[in-house]
């Protein structure tokens, strides 16, 4: 008879077993993985000791793939197989990308095979942002695991508050792409108001003002013991440090005079600008050398500038000010005046430009909090939060109530939209409305859903189409339909539609426009199984190399000190067997090189054994046996 395990309330019923769990931050420009250890948050280094782990890819001629510090390196040799920012293209098509024609990739927008997302070519291949996206949380995943000793239960991880329901999609696929459980989908200035809420135990009404590599976010929260609730959101997912960066880049080609560059010296002189950009968050001035050109041509041209504090705050302002009018958006969304913000926590390496501080300061008419690290505290929170699914106790309890960024409805006659769960809702949600037949003797109704603020279908972002068929005839006016919209916590939607008289449904789970069809996914997913298999195979391969190696110089140190005491016969087998095995080294026959290990290993015995003699008499020569302590 089996036995019931009885739990406290709260408590797990086999306390000992803490599961593990992390929170991962997938920035833009760098990405970071946290976990909560005796009772805290904090962010797992790499072996180097590295927190930031640059959100860079690189498609390497060997076929092996860079992710991290090591693609960073390579991002001015090899531009167009090195991708950086890849955030910014989750879930968006050709249409959604704007100046295309700076960026150093080669797009592909194949409509018709992948629903609309945009597509790069590598040398690897054509890939999607989700993919790239998935190598990151790869990386992150395998630092999390070498660190905690464990397979990880799942993860938290955080997106931009104002993802529409394509990204977001598209960042829940690239996590089910890298074998990440995805726990919840969690906003990143809700992140980062739980870590600063529960390291300063504020409480009150505070401005959440993120400015990432390639989004801005801003939300106000209400923040209660225990409770985090999300009053309003706003912001704009196509603005962060990357156009402050494009900033100085255009600054650089008119100062310069520069004709249009190629790939290799736009990447170069992209990552100059983001260096200038973060020399001058401490320093007045930035000097901007950099050789362009072909220099197998010799087709050179030297660039030397110098860019001052003044002139990068004035070339940046307007961008500094496209943040001001969402942030006001958001208190009036929420009904509060400046006067009751009680504190401005900032978050996103970007806000780290002092003149972005100084705009934020003017506008709340107080000092931001910046106590905490910007580019560390969405991680922190999410990792809190990724704890506390997972089932482990945690002292802190604590409830978010987040809220959904953009409305959704449907289309009515006349290309209109009719909003069913409007904006700054808190999720999870489920609303529903009734609508009816156009025309007599309808049986078929296409439903239409939708996202965004405007009036017009076309100034709106269709997430998915779908009809309801087997509506009995009846006159116009007369059928009704309920349509129920369903968004889950991670701010995702389903939607459903029912016939009521006749009971008849039709359900989809919206698979954005610009998402991945399970078709794509499952051929995804057999890619990576296949290359797990191969990644076996060359670990098992490098092994045997190691091993090989390590056993020849043994032997040949062993050779060099004692091999009078071999035969000739028995030498030159030894030598022979040797030769045999550094041959196979260079090739790829693991077995072949394990085989040779283990006949000179074999070879070798005898040789061992002398040696185990040798050294026995020599310690012995001389000596009673009779003293000796035998």
């Amino acid at each position: 008879m089996a036995l019931l395990q009885i739990a406290e309330p709260g408590q797990s019923a086999a306390p000992h077993q803490h599961k593990l769990a992390v929170g991962i931050d997938l920035g833009t420009t760098n990405s970071l993985v946290a976990t909560v250890r005796s009772g805290m948050s904090s962010v797992i280094p790499d072996e180097q000791g590295h927190a930031l782990l640059p959100s860079v890819v690189q498609y390497r001629e060997d076929g092996s793939i860079e992710v991290g510090h090591a693609a960073l390196a390579s991002q001015s040799q090899d531009p167009k197989n090195t991708f950086s920012s890849i955030k910014r293209f989750m879930g968006r098509g050709m249409r959604d990308i704007p100046d295309i024609t700076h960026i150093p990739y080669e797009f592909r927008d194949l409509d018709g095979e992948t629903g609309g997302m945009v597509q790069i070519e590598t040398r690897a291949g054509i890939k999607s942002p989700v993919e790239i996206s998935a190598e990151i949380l790869k990386a992150l995943k395998l630092r999390a695991e070498q660190a905690l000793g464990g397979e990880l239960t799942g993860a938290v991880i955080t997106v931009p508050a104002y993802f529409d329901d394509a990204q977001r999609q598209a960042t829940k696929d690239a996590a089910r792409l890298a074998g990440l459980h995805v726990f919840r989908l969690l906003n990143e200035p809700t992140a980062a108001a739980v870590a600063y809420g529960l390291d300063n135990a504020a409480e009150g009404v505070y401005v959440i003002y993120d400015l990432g590599g390639g989004t801005f976010d801003v939300s106000i929260l209400r923040l209660a013991k225990g409770v985090f609730e999300v009053l309003a959101t706003n912001g704009d997912s196509a603005l962060g440090g990357d156009d402050f960066d494009h900033r100085i880049f255009c600054w650089i080609l008119e100062q310069a005079q520069l004709p249009p560059l190629n790939q290799q010296d736009t990447r170069l002189l992209l990552s100059k600008a983001r260096e200038a950009k973060e020399w001058l968050t401490e320093n007045p001035y930035a000097d901007i050398t950099v050789l362009l050109g072909d220099q197998q041509l010799g087709e050179k041209r030297l660039v030397n500038l110098k860019l001052s504090a003044e002139t990068f705050f004035e070339i940046t302002h307007p961008l500094v000010n496209k943040t001001v009018n969402p942030t006001r958006k958001a208190l009036m969304d929420a009904g509060l005046s400046i006067e009751q913000v009680n504190g401005v926590v900032m978050v996103g390496g970007a806000t780290r430009m002092p003149h972005v501080r100084h705009a934020v300061a003017e506008l709340f008419k107080q000092e931001p909090l910046t106590n905490l690290d910007p580019d560390k505290v969405v991680a922190l929170g999410a990792a809190i939060q990724a704890n506390t699914l997972a089932g482990n106790r945690s002292d802190n309890d604590l409830l978010l109530l987040d809220v959904i960024p953009l409305s959704l409805g449907l289309e009515t006659m006349g290309g209109l939209v009719e909003r069913i769960i409007p904006r700054n809702s808190t999720l999870p949600v489920a609303r529903a409305q009734e609508f009816t037949t156009f025309k007599d003797g309808q049986t078929a109704m296409s439903i239409h859903v939708l996202q965004g603020e405007r009036d017009l279908v076309s100034d709106c972002r269709s997430l998915a189409k779908f009809e309801l068929r087997g509506i009995p005839p009846m006159a116009a006016g007369a059928a009704r339909i309920r349509v129920t919209f369903q968004v889950d916590a991670d701010g995702l939607l389903s939607v459903s539609a029912r016939e009521q008289s006749t009971g008849v449904t039709a359900d989809i789970v919206v698979k954005p426009s610009y998402g991945l069809s399970e078709e794509q996914i499952t051929q995804m997913l057999k890619s990576s199984f296949d290359a797990a298999e191969q990644d076996k195979h060359a670990r098992a391969l490098r092994e045997a190399v190691v091993d090989g190696e390590r056993l020849l110089e043994a032997i040949q140190a062993a050779l060099n000190q004692d091999s009078d005491l071999l035969s000739e016969v028995e030498l030159s087998e030894i030598h022979v067997q040797m030769k045999t095995l550094r041959e196979l080294l260079s090739s790829d026959k693991k077995d072949a090189i394990n085989a040779a290990v283990e006949s000179l290993n074999l070879a070798t015995e005898r040789f061992a054994a002398k040696r185990m003699d040798a050294s026995v008499k020599q310690v012995l020569a001389g000596q009673d046996l009779n003293q000796l302590n035998i």
